[in-house]
């Protein structure tokens, strides 16, 4: 739960542009670097969610649906609505995860994870990247309209966590339109985003979690 959550806020703020006239420049390194600059702007993002989980733990994949908010430097809350009503919230380098129809309220430190992450994904050059994973980049993947970004864990220290992580990017708003994780164990979790809108006011009561 708790590096599955932080893994979602980081690559929810991964916004990447490419060129917008032209024949756009659709390399790794290109939209690495395109992705900082707009990064760089970014202050705040809003969106709807649908996700979907499998698990051999699960008869059937598990549905759910919400809002999500990102505000920078580190503040993001999603609030799932269908099936149940449950929030998760982190600010800096705590989360909190309430559930009250289950009556679990849990506040942890996240500080160890948020540092690897930063090393492995947020600190790291587009060279140290290919360093830590196998990546694939290609246009018409499995949803339509998108360019698709496949990071393969190489080192065991990642792989221990997570085997995948596939970005999908809108090729009109060149907005991240998706985003699956692979487990070590084979769970996935699949967060489709819509009405994405970027650096507009969030009310400050968005980023809470229900008592």
């Amino acid at each position: 739960m708790h590096v599955r959550s932080v893994l979602l806020l980081i690559v929810t703020m991964l916004v990447v542009q490419l060129e917008a006239q032209g024949k756009p420049d659709t390399s790794f390194d290109a939209i690495y670097q395109r992705g900082l600059q707009l990064n760089a702007e970014l202050k705040t993002l809003t969106a709807a969610f649908t996700e979907t989980t499998t698990s051999e733990m699960l008869t059937r994949p598990l549905l759910a649906t919400g809002t999500i908010a990102v505000e920078r430097p580190l503040r993001v809350v999603l609030h799932y609505q269908e099936p149940e009503q449950r929030d998760v919230l982190i600010e800096g380098d705590r989360l909190t995860v309430s559930w009250p129809a289950r009556h679990i309220r849990e506040v942890t430190n996240i500080a160890t994870t948020n540092r690897r992450i930063q090393r492995y994904f947020v600190d790291a050059s587009p060279d140290r990247l290919r360093e830590n994973f196998t990546i694939a980049l290609r246009t018409g993947g499995d949803r339509r309209h998108t360019y698709q970004l496949t990071m393969v864990p190489r080192r065991k220290q990642i792989r221990e966590g997570l085997a995948s992580l596939d970005l999908w990017i809108d090729d009109a708003s060149l907005l991240l339109a998706a985003m699956k994780m692979t487990f070590a164990n084979g769970d996935t979790k699949l967060m489709v985003l819509d009405k994405v809108v970027t650096n507009q006011p969030v009310d400050p009561s968005v980023f809470s979690a229900a008592k």
